[in-house]
This record gives C-alpha cells, structure tokens and sequence, in this order.
C-alpha cells in the first residue's frame, strides 16, 4: 500500500474513532486553556513574536556564521562536535562512541532528532539497551509506538491504557492511580541514570556566542541523562542555532507559553561541554551532532526557509482541525500536524510525502499562534505548487486540470455541454472524494452567461 492509501485508510479510521477523538480534544482542550491564561502573562505578545522572528531569520540566514561560533566557543571548553550530513552520518559515529565507551545501557532523554535518525532501532540492532527516561516517551517504548505528538508523546493515551501498558509489560498490579503510576516508572528508571555508560538528549537551542546547548524539560529525566553518565551525546538539528545566551529570555518563555501554557519550563538547562577541572559534576565527555537530514533542502528555498524557524513547541497542533480529527500517528512521519505536513516532504521526500500537505484546511490557525510566525499554511501551499512543477501529481489530475483550465479560459467550450451532462462529469469525478461524505455538486440549470444574455 502507498503511503497515501495508507493516510487516507488510517485518517478515516481515526477521524471515526470516537474514543480517540475524545481522549485528543479532552488532552488538547486543557493545553488550549492553559495557552489561553499563560497568554495574559504577556504585555505584548505580538512584539514577542516579532523579536522572535526577527533573531530566528537572521540566525537562519547566516546559518553557518553562527554554526562555526558554536563550534568554535564548544570545543574550547573540551566538547566536540560532530557534523552529520544525513541520518547514517549521524548513526555511524554514534555508533563509534558506544564501540569506544563499550555502552550497553544508554539512558536517552526526549528528542525528536533521534526519532528522526530511529535511534533506538539502531542501538538495539547493535546490542545496546537505549531507555527512554522521560515518562511519555516511556509509555510509548514500552507498547511498541513512535511518539504521538511533539511536546506530549502518549497524548492519545488515557490513565486506564497507561495502567494496562504497565500491567502488560511491567507486570505490575492493575491500578488507575495516577501517582502510584509515575512512582512505578521513577523507581524502574531512577536505577538505570547510575548504571548507563551514556546518556543522549537533543537540545531546544544552540547558542552560539557561548557554545552551549539549552536543553527544556519538565520532568529532569534530562538533566539526569545528561548528568550521571560518563558520556554525554547531544543530538541537535542545525537549525535550533540562537545567536546569543540573552535570547534565552524571549524565546524560553515563548516556548513554553505557546506549547504548555507555562511561564517557563520546570527545569531549564544550559550545558557548556564536559566536567571541568573544578567541577564536581558531569560529563567526563561531551559530543553534540549537528545533524543536517534534509535541513539545507530547505535551507536552498527561499521562499520556504521561514519553516527552519520552528522551536517545536506544538502549538500549531493544538489549533489543527485536521490533527484533531486523524491524531499524530496516522502522518507516519517523526513531525505531525501542520509543521510536519511542511518540512517531512523536504526532509524526507516529496514524492513520497507531497500529501501530506495537502491535508490541510487551510484555514490558517497554526500561523495564527506559531510563537515565530512562520507562516505555515501558505508554505503548504507553496509545497503543493512544488509537487506540481516537478511532476508528482497524478496523470488524470493533470488531465482534468488541463481540461478544467481550457474550458475554464474559453466561454464557448463552457457551453457546449448541457447541464445535465457536466453534473455527470462532475459525480464521477468526485464520488471517490468530496462526494464520499458530502451531498454531490450540481450545475444550474442555466449558466450566468446564458442568463445574462436572455436578461439583454
């Protein structure tokens, strides 16, 4: 099955699913009123967005300035930096660290960078047991499934699912208390942050003018991944690149505002490079991979570039009607919801991920609260209008947009054909479509054209 069937199949069983559509909106609904009140917090939160944009564009548009910065004041504190050009690049001299640490327990912290490189199939085909400490991403480890959201990985789970998850795999007693719960999970991982040879995060932020990495997190699970190990690997998408520690103040607030409704963050880390000589505590190494993956795809796109913007709070998943309907994990892609619709087909293929953008309703939400203003629904469309270009679209939409575009351009040919016959054309051209769930379209009787000439 294509990977579109294989979308539309799994949309319309999610979109059906009522009890998914409850437990999304229930979870989506408290974010939503959170934002709503964390919003007040702010004087102007339009000028928020606008410095944001603003220190986000002229990172990205010198993007390799400030890339060298970061390295250059990280190495001179001992850290080392990586550059992987794709995900095997990135893998492979993962894989050298393990060899060099003989790992076999890595104790790994939220990221989307390393769901994007698939990580722990890597680790686990090489022998190495990779936990996940942060409890969403956990819950999802443990049942076999890839995360469900950028910012809450086990969104589309409820207590009950998550009592019966650890049942199953934990052998534990059934209970729907929620705190003896996180107490199951706290006391298996807490063990594991002591015993790991290294412990792997991503990173919110590279901030160049210091050579750090700003790492964001409720829970400290990274700041104990990043901390007890002996080796301390940051894996971070080249975009996520600041110019200075003092925009920390913009943008960590926005980012939490905007994805949790939060002021700021629980646990707000910033780390500079290994354990130093006076230092009691961290890393004795620290290596962070700048990973590429398709980023300079967009990067070569002028008219698309704003996308590289995203400080992947979630919001624009939240506001989504598509993404409350079909859920993360029918796109199939790391990234879900509107911003996944926009970079996946650039990070991983347009060819075999053009429909994705076109799962949109355009309506333009997602732009409405991305605390950078990307403006995501027109990079949508300027997505769709790249696939067209460059030939992707199918052989009988082509034929029927050419058709629809000659007698669209010629009055003439418009009128050639009765009513009752265009009103055919048109019911077997959508019956697979728009008249799947909506009554069919119809012609008038009489065109305006032929209208206006009898009025005359």
């Amino acid at each position: 099955m294509t990977k579109v069937l294989q979308f539309l199949t799994d949309s319309e069983q999610k979109a059906f699913d009522l009890e998914h559509r409850r437990k999304i909106r229930f979870n989506i609904g408290k974010y939503n009123a959170a934002v709503q009140t964390g919003l007040t917090w702010y004087h102007d939160h339009e000028l928020a967005r606008e410095r944001a944009s603003h220190l986000k564009s002229k990172a990205i548009n010198n993007l390799e300035q400030y890339l060298l910065e970061f390295e250059q004041n990280f190495t001179a504190r001992g850290g080392k930096v990586i550059w992987a050009q794709n995900a095997d690049e990135a893998l492979r001299e993962i894989g050298k660290i393990m060899a060099r640490r003989k790992a076999r327990t890595v104790v790994k912290a939220k990221s989307m960078t390393t769901e994007e490189i698939h990580l722990n199939h890597f680790l686990g085909q090489n022998g190495i047991d990779s936990i996940e400490t942060d409890l969403g991403e956990y819950i999802v480890q443990l049942n076999g499934e890839r995360p469900y959201h950028i910012v809450t990985p086990a969104m589309h789970l409820n207590k009950h699912d998550i009592a019966n998850i650890f049942v199953k795999h934990l052998g534990i007693p059934y209970t729907d208390d929620a705190q003896k719960l996180v107490l199951t999970a706290r006391h298996l991982l807490r063990d594991k942050y002591t015993t790991a040879e290294v412990g792997i995060t991503g990173g919110n932020f590279l901030i160049a003018d210091t050579g750090a990495i700003a790492v964001t997190e409720n829970e400290g699970n990274a700041r104990l991944s990043a901390t007890f190990p002996r080796t301390h690997i940051a894996i971070v998408g080249i975009e996520k690149v600041i110019p200075k520690l003092e925009d920390l103040a913009l943008f960590w607030p926005l980012l939490s505002t905007s994805g949790t409704g939060q002021q700021v963050t629980v646990y707000n880390t910033i780390y500079t490079g290994p354990r130093q000589p006076l230092e009691k505590d961290g890393p004795d190494e620290m290596y962070v991979v700048l990973l590429d993956n398709g980023r300079t795809n967009l990067l070569a796109q002028p008219d698309k570039r704003e996308a590289l913007h995203c400080i992947r709070c979630g919001a624009c998943l939240n506001v989504c009607p598509v993404y409350k309907n079909i859920g993360g994990h029918t796109y199939e892609a790391t990234y879900s919801g509107p911003i996944g619709s926009v970079i996946t087909p650039h990070l991983s293929g347009l060819a075999e991920n053009k429909h994705l953008s076109y799962a949109s309703s355009l309506c333009g939400a997602c732009t409405s609260v991305c605390p950078v203003k990307i403006n995501i629904h027109n990079i949508l469309l300027k997505n769709r209008q790249q696939s067209v270009q460059e030939g992707l679209t199918d052989k009988e939409e082509r034929l029927a947009v050419k058709l629809w575009m000659r007698a669209m351009l010629n009055r003439t040919l418009l009128n050639l054909l009765p009513a009752r016959a265009k009103n055919y054309v048109l019911t077997r051209l959508l019956d697979l479509s728009w008249n799947k769930r909506r009554g069919s379209l119809a012609v008038a009787p009489k065109s305006f054209n032929r209208m206006w000439r009898e009025r005359k």
